[in-house]
């Protein structure tokens, strides 16, 4: 009993001195960092260096940070140190809930571009927090209680400045051995990785966020350092990899009205899929086999950080989004562009967007200027109504009747593109739309997934109605894609359970990347296509289809019906997935069985490499395009850059813009001046 008490004397003895409660800080820091490492995120850790160095990487910038305090005098050294301890606590905080909706950390672009998605964040936030993340903050509570009952006393003597520049060198030195240790157990850390959990299990968090830091300030001056003779490279590479049209499937929808319809957060396992005996999404199952549809049951989607905003920047441009942040959001206002819109806009189309969301969201206002949309219909035109929202826009069977009104005014032909929402993490229905049991896996975050996935089936249908009413089916091509995943990583049990198998590895969670990817117009020769491809492959398919060669511009997809296309699919992190290998990693994966292979051939090396240098070149050329502004510097031959002063979609204006165009192929003159949309069935209970 006396050791204790003297034990606990000389320990308030030891905390009531400067560097006492300073080392106290970092180390309670530092174990709780490593906790959150080993408890919040999958960093897929292997092996007994890579162990140790996740243990020790939150020491050096624990140090240097903390350290700072140091330099003060008195009180107000504590009060800066808590500050800092708070700061960084807070940004620990920020990338669990991230990661937990993600599956990766936050980015300098990431925030920057918070303002153009946080609008409507709220529903989303209050799932992904969970009480045990407040658990980081524990150690500021600790220390404070500390101060405020007087257990510890504050140390005000003056702190020779010396010691303060020691503790600086010591995380430098600190940081300096983990570095070496992480560069022998992965070479060229810092200078060839895409995945940004190499840096955090090897580095640690904060020293991530400084390596973004400084590329993010190196790709802000490259656009500024550009020129010209950049494109040099882009274009040699678009002469050598191009690949021709399949002439049996080129023109075959010229003239015809283009629809491109989003289906948020669809996966593709969800075709044909049956919960408890019942199809979940019967319209889309039909669609998908209908002898008019091509369809493609390999197709990826291959979006980074900016998510559905990457989905709509590889559609419409060919280009990759990002490895860091949404271009659509850091790029999208100022950069010069080759889009969908824009391209037929000039071939005589009328170009629209319709989203049930704020225009800002993405930076689509401003982005669909610099791609020569002629029209967007944002949530300012449409209803309003008590439960109308889901939290992300308008609910899909509400969002695609009121969108009908003003496809009607548009002249044909035209391209419009429609973003569905319902089905959007964390997949909120209420129980008057719910027409198809939860699924029981017990993870909440996945089984109301087919509630909203049925929900947006439904709309899916009446909308498909409504066009085989007005004729519209019969005189459109219909082109319908899952943007990403819907179910991330993170819940491979839950997976498991729902594909009724025993485990859930890394090359399921590759396959199950799988998206839908389907195009229908009358007269075409359907069926299920095979071809290996993704996002960035759509946009010269479907021109190919509309008659509209594109040789002359920038696009790293290639059209899937042709029969040289390459069928090597790029991920943002630098893997890929090909006819023969799946490579993840350091693992590669033979695509057809799924094994790993362990003992390549000669013969697969050289494949390997050939297609692992491809991907590496993909990606490196379309970010230099994108953070260089490149396509300033070349205009195809017949293309006309776009001038995004003459768009304005304001809803006043989008109205008095729609009522002054000409007469000529509207829909409503079709049906002799009277609207069909009166005649659009819902069974949405809200309108009612």
């Amino acid at each position: 009993m006396k050791e204790n008490k003297q034990f606990m004397s000389k320990t308030r003895s030891l905390l009531s001195t400067r560097m006492g409660f300073f080392l106290f800080a970092v180390i309670l820091f530092w174990l709780k960092t490593y906790v959150a490492y080993q408890t919040k995120f999958s960093l897929g850790v292997s092996g007994s260096v890579q162990q140790f160095l996740l243990f020790i990487n939150p020491i050096s910038f624990t140090l240097l940070l903390f350290g700072i305090s140091l330099f003060s005098k008195g009180k107000k050294s504590y009060v800066i140190l808590l500050v800092i301890d708070f700061l960084m606590s807070t940004w620990l905080f920020a990338n669990i809930v991230y990661y937990r909706e993600f599956s990766d950390f936050m980015t300098i672009n990431i925030i920057k571009g918070a303002s153009a998605v946080s609008s409507n964040m709220d529903t989303s936030l209050k799932s992904l927090i969970h009480v045990s993340d407040l658990f980081v903050y524990l150690d500021i509570l600790v220390l404070i209680t500390l101060l405020a009952f007087k257990i510890v006393k504050m140390d005000t003597r003056v702190l020779k400045k010396r010691m303060a520049f020691t503790v600086t060198a010591l995380a430098v030195a600190i940081f300096a051995g983990n570095l070496s240790l992480a560069e022998m157990d992965r070479p060229q850390l810092l200078s060839r990785t895409f995945d940004r959990n190499y840096i955090i299990k090897y580095l640690g968090l904060n020293a991530f966020t400084v390596y973004d830091g400084v590329k993010t300030a190196q790709a802000n001056s490259t656009k500024a350092n550009a020129d010209s003779s950049d494109m040099d490279e882009v274009l040699a590479y678009m002469k050598k990899n191009q690949v021709p049209a399949n002439v049996n499937y080129f023109g075959k929808a010229e003239g015809k009205n283009v629809f491109v319809i989003h289906l948020e957060s669809f996966q593709q396992f969800l075709i044909d899929y049956q919960s408890n005996g019942e199809e979940v999404t019967p319209t889309l199952n039909q669609f998908y086999h209908d002898s008019n549809t091509v369809s493609f049951d390999n197709f990826f989607h291959q979006v980074g950080q900016g998510k559905t905003s990457d989905a709509e920047m590889m559609l419409e441009n060919s280009l990759y989004g990002l490895s860091q942040g949404s271009a659509m959001v850091t790029n999208g206002t100022e950069n010069t562009f080759q889009a969908a819109p824009a391209i037929l806009n000039q071939k005589g189309y009328t170009t629209a967007a319709f989203h049930g969301d704020v225009a800002s969201f993405w930076n689509r206002d401003n982005a669909y200027k610099s791609w020569g949309y002629n029209y967007f219909f944002d949530s300012t035109y449409d209803s309003k109504g008590e439960n109308f929202n889901v939290g992300y826009g308008l609910k899909d069977k509400i969002f695609l009747k009121d969108s009908a009104q003003y496809l009607e005014q548009l002249p044909q032909p035209f391209y419009a593109k429609m973003i569905t929402v319902t089905n959007h993490y964390p997949y909120p229905l209420d129980e008057a739309n719910a027409t198809i049991p939860k699924t029981t896996t017990g993870d909440s975050t996945v089984d109301g997934y087919v509630q909203t996935a049925r929900y947006l089936d439904e709309a899916i249908n009446e909308f498909l109605t409504y066009l085989k009413t007005t004729g519209l089916y019969d005189n459109s091509v219909i082109l319908m894609y899952g943007d990403h995943y819907g179910i991330s990583s993170n819940h491979g049990k839950a997976v498991s359970q729902l594909l009724g198998t025993e485990e859930y590895t890394d090359f399921d969670d590759a396959m199950f990347q799988k998206v839908p990817f389907m195009i229908h117009a009358p007269g075409l020769a359907g069926g299920v296509n095979h071809t290996y491809g993704g996002e960035i492959d759509v946009l010269p398919t479907l021109l190919h289809l509309l008659g509209v060669d594109t040789k002359d511009y920038i696009q790293f997809g290639s059209d899937l019906l042709s029969d040289e296309n390459k069928q090597v699919v790029a991920f943002r992190n630098g893997n890929f997935v090909s006819k023969q290998f799946t490579k993840l990693s350091g693992d590669v994966y033979d695509t057809a069985t799924g094994e790993l292979l362990t003992n390549l051939t000669p013969i697969q090396t050289d494949e390997l490499k050939k297609e692992k240098d491809y991907v590496d070149t993909q990606l490196a050329l379309s970010d230099k395009v994108i953070t260089g502004d490149l396509l300033r510097f070349y205009t195809p031959d017949g293309f006309k850059p776009v001038d995004k002063t003459q768009y304005n979609y304001k809803y006043n204006k989008g109205i008095k813009q729609l009522a002054n165009e000409a007469q000529k192929n509207r829909l409503i003159d079709k049906n002799n001046g009277n609207s069909t949309v009166d005649s659009y069935q819902t069974n949405a209970p809200e309108l009612k």
